[in-house]
């Protein structure tokens, strides 16, 4: 029978239960989708290690769990002509991708994979794809910009990062000493994060130059050394620090950037114009593995669930 990953406490990932469950089938304009990979996210562990946190999500129990997925489509419901039998797809099913199969609405967060991409990359996409995209096109940069971007080596910081590059603006990238080399091979000047973040910083910049944007992902201690190195709030979007300690940054996320821009992503990465490196990769009867994994932290990229 077809399997899902199932959170059935809140507290700790040991509440994730692989479990089999009948076959789902398509309702009208929805299609059912054979996933093949599925990427997993903070939002996760996030969510089952919190009730308050998940109840912010929409999660109650008993719950799926997982958001990005990448599959083939196996069968149709009634009126949904959008993708053919057996075309390969990508997207985003919250809190529902961990499993064999998986019912989504045609017209949902759902677009067709370039068929150079691998199954394991465009099933991490959904969600750092659209932030990225998001959060580089928020400040509008340009070649006269230098930009500060936090946990570069990360899955939203890593396509960001890339994005404010092929805008034309230098990137000065935080990331743990052991992703220091796979930075500098995108391009990204890198610096260790911690306390002296700002000091670390003006060390890389050439004499005259200076940050002038910032996109963080890590969190208010990016901020605070953004606005000890001059830049103005308005030129900072961080996706993790709210209302207090967001210091009047901007906050957008990824709900701005729709099906056309993961698709034009999807299409970088097939391209090989931009990398999204995969971290490690799991079978799906070792989900709580691999979220021990996410959970540790200096994740390189994304980490993968496949069924097969």
């Amino acid at each position: 029978m077809p399997r899902f990953v199932q959170l059935e406490e809140f507290g700790s990932r040991e509440f994730l239960h692989l479990v089999e469950r009948e076959r789902p089938w398509p309702g009208p304009g929805q299609v059912l989708v054979r996933v093949m990979a599925a990427g997993l996210n903070p939002m996760d562990y996030k969510a089952y290690r919190s009730e308050k946190a998940a109840a912010r999500m929409g999660v109650t129990l008993p719950s799926g769990m997982g958001q990005d997925f990448a599959g083939f489509v196996e069968e149709r419901g009634e009126g949904a002509v959008r993708f053919g039998i057996g075309q390969a797809v990508l997207g985003t099913a919250p809190f529902a991708a961990l499993a064999d199969f998986l019912v989504i609405a045609e017209d949902g967060q759902i677009v067709e994979k370039p068929d150079p991409l691998t199954f394991e990359v465009a099933g991490s996409l959904g969600v750092v794809g659209r932030t990225a995209m998001a959060t580089a096109a928020s400040l509008d940069l340009g070649e006269s910009d230098t930009v500060l971007v936090s946990a570069a080596a990360g899955g939203v910081g890593v396509l960001a990062a890339q994005l404010a590059i092929r805008c034309g603006a230098a990137v000065v990238g935080t990331a743990s000493e052991e992703n220091h080399e796979f930075l500098e091979t995108l391009g990204i000047l890198p610096v260790a994060y911690g306390d002296g973040l700002a000091d670390r910083v003006r060390e890389v910049l050439d004499d005259g130059q200076r940050i002038t944007a910032v996109l963080d992902n890590h969190g208010p201690d990016t901020i605070d050394a953004a606005i000890e190195l001059g830049v103005p709030p308005e030129r900072i979007n961080t996706i993790a620090a709210f209302g207090p300690d967001a210091r009047g940054a901007r906050t957008v996320g990824g709900r701005t950037a729709g099906n056309a821009e993961l698709a034009e992503l999807a299409d970088l990465l097939a391209q090989n114009e931009l990398v999204l490196p995969i971290d490690s990769i799991f079978p799906i009867e070792r989900t709580v593995e691999a979220y021990g994994r996410l959970e540790a932290g200096h994740v390189r990229g994304k980490i993968v669930i496949v069924t097969d």
